[in-house]
């Protein structure tokens, strides 16, 4: 059989480091990489027009890129490489066992040569469809604006190795959130300058100067379903299932603790991997769009949005409207979600559920009484299709992502075993405890990957600043980056930091 993994040996790679490393080393790397990534999408690409680059926002901000710069590809050909592996490993189509360590060191093999082919394939793509016009329609200018697109590619994949091996998390987490964060930043802080409007506070600001406080009410919602985005996820995050367990040793069982199992079981990855689908097929039919082919649907090109067609309908809709109804109908779930924590935990997410309906509701009455622009059909559609998406791709991926990294009950029963790990009351077996688990995993793997692209198209709905997507993936990274710091480094950090981590 083909040898992907000695291929892999003899790609570029950063090595591990041979020691562990503490909270000042990698905290330093963090950084050095976090420098990297800006000052690569301050570098515009030569032989490029800048001012005819083609505007991706919802793609920049998926795969933490800036288009016309060195990292214009982000995190694509990693994303990519990984969905396209995860679908033909789960769907055994490569039937590879990844608890075997011969067949996941073939699986990172492989995943980092698709990954490397995906930096060219992508960069010829954007070439040859005009997203990155060249000055010269020359082959050799065309083909070194391809090699500076595919290096920045490959830069950004040596960069997530070296985040995942001397930093904190991943690369691919990492520079989302940078991306995003700087994104929010400058929409609500932007000054406004010559004929820029500026950002959320400057435009409030002005309606307020200009004697329109509707109007500038209006221009803050963006900023409250920002905080609204925020505090659902952190809420979220805290739910979780407790398993017993304690360590079963020859002379007895000791150390009773609890195992907690998150209610969004598989993290951010679904979404990652569901939003990056949509935004290549959004970018597929942009750029057949651009070549005179309309199947996909047809686009404004002043605005890069579609106009119809099945891209339509894969995009979500903007109108005061619906952000009107989208925000105060998540504000009221909130706000019952938290009364029923201080009151009846049991029924929280049901009462969250009714509290979004009356939300709606308001939502409505609020525009129907200040004569705001009626919501369409069609953006009606185009948000049922949206969500729609979301939920199902998010679902399908958590199912592939828990069977493709260790996650589901007979895996994460074989590691209980190899630690020595009981379930109270339960025979020390590996079946056993994998039949306990079944009780629990399956479900959460469905139920949290339906929430996650549920709140993600929500908030996009709600034209939150950074998109909720963008902001739903920030939070849960920022949320599981303190997860990691404070249990792998509360001790080596300095007491002052460790007394703001919560110590």
């Amino acid at each position: 059989m083909f040898d992907f993994s000695a291929i892999a040996n003899m790609l570029p790679s950063v090595r591990k480091p041979e020691m562990r490393l503490n909270f000042k080393e990698k905290s330093k790397w963090t950084l050095l990489i976090l420098v990297i990534y800006f000052v690569l999408g301050s570098i515009t690409i030569w032989g490029i027009n800048p001012t005819a680059v083609a505007r991706f926002d919802f793609l920049e901000i998926v795969f933490g890129s800036k288009f016309g710069s060195l990292i214009t590809l982000g995190i694509g050909p990693i994303v990519t490489a990984s969905i396209i592996l995860q679908l033909l490993v789960g769907s055994k189509i490569i039937n590879w066992n990844l608890q075997d360590p011969e067949d996941k060191k073939k699986f990172m093999g492989v995943q980092k040569i698709l990954a490397i082919t995906f930096c060219f394939v992508e960069a010829v793509a954007y070439v040859v469809a005009g997203a990155i016009p060249p000055v010269e329609g020359t082959l050799f200018i065309s083909t070194f604006v391809i090699l500076q697109l595919a290096a920045g590619g490959i830069l950004i994949m040596l960069m997530d190795e070296v985040c995942s091996k001397w930093g904190f998390g991943s690369g691919v987490s990492l520079f989302i959130a940078a991306g995003v964060s700087k994104t929010i930043f400058v929409r609500i802080f932007a000054p406004p300058i010559k004929e820029a409007s500026g950002g959320i506070l400057s435009a409030f600001v002005s309606s307020l100067g200009q004697g329109m406080p509707a109007e500038a009410m209006i221009s803050l919602l963006p900023l409250i379903a920002t905080i609204v985005v925020f505090l659902i996820v952190v809420f979220a995050q805290d739910m979780r299932i407790e398993i017993p367990m304690s360590f079963a040793m020859p002379f007895g069982k000791f150390g009773s603790r609890r195992w907690p199992l998150k209610f969004i079981y598989t993290s951010n990855m679904p979404v990652i991997l569901t939003a990056a689908v949509i935004a290549n097929v959004q970018l597929v039919g942009r750029l057949l769009y651009a070549r005179g082919i309309y199947f996909l649907g047809e686009y404004d090109l002043s605005t890069g949005s579609p106009t119809s067609g099945l891209m339509l309908y894969l995009t979500h809709p903007s109108s005061v409207s619906l952000i009107v109804v989208s925000v105060l109908g998540g504000v009221v779930a909130l706000l019952f979600a938290l009364m029923a924590i201080k009151t009846i935990k049991k029924y929280s997410i049901r009462l969250a559920v009714v509290g979004g309906i009356i939300g709606v509701a308001l939502g409505y009455f609020i525009v129907v009484t200040l004569n705001l622009p009626a919501l369409t059909t069609v953006d009606a559609l185009r948000s049922l299709s949206y969500m729609f998406m979301m939920i199902l791709g998010s679902v399908i991926f958590s199912m592939f992502w828990v069977m493709t990294s260790g996650m589901d009950a007979h895996s994460v029963a074989e590691q209980f075993k190899q630690s020595s790990i009981m379930i109270p009351g339960f025979r020390h077996d590996p079946r056993i405890v994998e039949k306990v688990l079944n009780r629990y995993i399956p479900s959460l793997t469905v139920l949290g990957g339906a929430f996650v692209g549920f709140l993600a198209g929500f908030a996009d709905l709600t034209s939150a600043v950074g998109t909720g997507t963008g902001i739903l993936l920030t939070v849960m990274i920022v949320y599981q980056l303190y997860e990691q710091i404070a249990s792998q480094h509360m001790e080596d950090m300095n007491p002052a930091l460790r007394k703001f981590m919560g110590e």
